[in-house]
């Protein structure tokens, strides 16, 4: 299965360079669920103004805050997001550790 990446929460600027509602900031979360393991990441990314075209806050879906969050992080982060995601899911698939007591 593939990750999944959905955004939480984005913050945004009221008013900025004659645009309202200028989003500065997303809250994203990537997750991947293989069998009965899952595993998730969660965090936050800052975003560049806005330069070129400008989308209104009314018209931005969650497709697009993605990709502006997977953009800001870059590629070689994404990557490794994901690849930390896969590492959690072995975990438990696999466990090399363990914690309890022996009785």
């Amino acid at each position: 299965m593939a990750h999944s990446w959905t955004v939480a929460a984005m913050d945004y600027t009221v008013s900025q360079d004659g645009h309202t509602n200028v989003v500065n900031t997303v809250h994203w979360r990537c997750s991947k669920t293989d069998g009965d393991h899952s595993g998730s990441s969660y965090g936050t990314v800052g975003l560049e103004a806005p330069s070129g075209s400008f989308v209104e806050w009314a018209d931005v879906t969650e497709a697009t805050a993605v990709g502006w969050a997977k953009a800001a992080l870059g590629d070689d982060q994404v990557a490794a997001i994901e690849a930390a995601i896969d590492a959690q899911i072995a975990e438990l698939a696999t466990p090399t550790s363990g914690t309890g007591v022996s009785w």
